[in-house]
């Protein structure tokens, strides 16, 4: 469990509080299920949007609490104690990367058709940004809109898309200015639209309670009421939510290397070799003492930069630092982990298998380590 920091108000306390408890009482005793089905039930979800889990960032007007990416941060931190990152993402992915944008962008008759089922956990969300030739490059994007009556007709494809398969509605990109790198435009497409289809269901090395679909967009047509925000203002409006992007995924790691940390060394003190402890041995004790100051570390920064956010202040290069870096660190962390454990980590019956599996798309996912580092580098170059 972390310790207090500076950052925790009693508010943030008591969201990471009502969140770990959840975890351990919904979410443990059955992930091993779920990560055999696929997916997380609909009803957990129904009950954490019951719980007011999902409107930590929505404004009170719309009827949320109106917290800043402080609260994000304790929340995903929370979730990340749940060892089951596919579990963690489909939240995150519904609560921090999709629903920002409706939000943010959405008309007042959107909000009032689709955000109460958003709260709610009814209507789960998925973004469809990145595509088979398009990752960190959103502006690379080939899915186009072309305006067709009172709508736009999208084609394309999406790929990597986590609660896909199973989730309610995507808030995709699409190119709607071929003249122009940047213009794209934002689009709800609710599953079951015409044209809009699964195409294949993805098969992952880690995060396996998590839906991931390959998604088609074959002559979908949607209407006026379905473009979110300014047309050819997409692109922007995307880089306004990366950097919450990027640090959920930091703040779900950082829980989980903290939850290993102390399996491990829970493990460590248990397990007799050479006559005692494997925890008396100092290359371990040594090193595990390392790994939790990386943590440490990782953490703190990770609460700077969103409370610079909470500020006010330009948090890009800190927050881009803290991804490279803390994701980077979360893999080494789980590394040292597993092989404490010796062959019982390789186990798919030790959870700290399944925290080494997890962690290892956090350096992909949410903007490449490399590319994280060259946001840093711009930033720091002075000339």
């Amino acid at each position: 469990m972390p310790h207090r920091n500076a950052y925790m108000t009693d508010e943030l306390q008591a969201i990471y509080d009502q969140t770990i408890d959840f975890v351990a009482k919904e979410v443990i005793p059955h992930g091993e299920a779920w990560e055999e089905e696929g997916k997380v039930p609909r009803d957990v979800l129904a009950r954490m949007g019951a719980l007011g889990m999902f409107s930590l960032r929505v404004p009170e007007r719309l009827g949320g609490l109106g917290l800043g990416m402080l609260a994000s941060a304790a929340f995903s931190e929370a979730l990340g104690s749940s060892t089951f990152g596919g579990f963690e993402a489909t939240v995150l992915v519904h609560t921090d990367m999709a629903g920002p944008h409706l939000v943010n962008s959405g008309s007042d008759e959107q909000l009032d058709r689709w955000l109460p089922g958003v709260l709610a956990g009814e209507t789960i969300l998925s973004i469809g940004v990145t595509e088979p030739d398009a990752g960190s490059d959103v502006a690379g994007i080939r899915t186009t809109a072309v305006k067709d009556g009172d709508g736009w007709r999208i084609n394309g494809t999406k790929t990597f898309i986590t609660n896909g398969v199973y989730g309610d509605m995507t808030i995709l990109a699409a190119k709607t200015d071929p003249g122009n790198k940047y213009g794209i435009s934002m689009f709800l497409v609710p599953a079951g639209t015409e044209g809009f289809s699964v195409a294949k269901k993805l098969d992952k090395h880690g995060w396996r309670c998590s839906d991931t679909a390959e998604l088609v967009l074959d002559n979908v047509w949607v209407p006026d009421g379905q473009l979110l925000g300014t047309p050819h203002r997409g692109f922007y409006e995307t880089m306004k939510n990366f950097q919450n992007e990027r640090m959920v995924l930091v703040g779900m790691g950082i829980g989980a290397a903290q939850r290993a940390i102390d399996i491990t060394l829970a493990y460590t003190q248990e397990r007799k070799a050479f006559g005692s402890s494997l925890f008396d041995l100092g290359a371990i004790r040594q090193r595990m003492a390392m790994n939790q100051a990386k943590v440490d570390a990782v953490r703190a920064s990770m609460y700077h930069a969103a409370w610079m956010h909470d500020e006010g202040l330009d948090n890009v290069k800190a927050m881009s630092g803290v991804k490279a870096f803390g994701c980077e660190v979360v893999n080494q962390v789980m590394y040292d982990c597993l092989q404490f454990h010796g062959g019982m980590g390789y186990m798919r019956e030790s959870a700290v298998e399944r925290l080494y599996r997890d962690a290892r798309i956090l350096p992909i996912g949410g903007g490449a380590t490399e590319v994280m580092l060259e946001e840093v580098a711009k930033r720091s170059y002075v000339g």
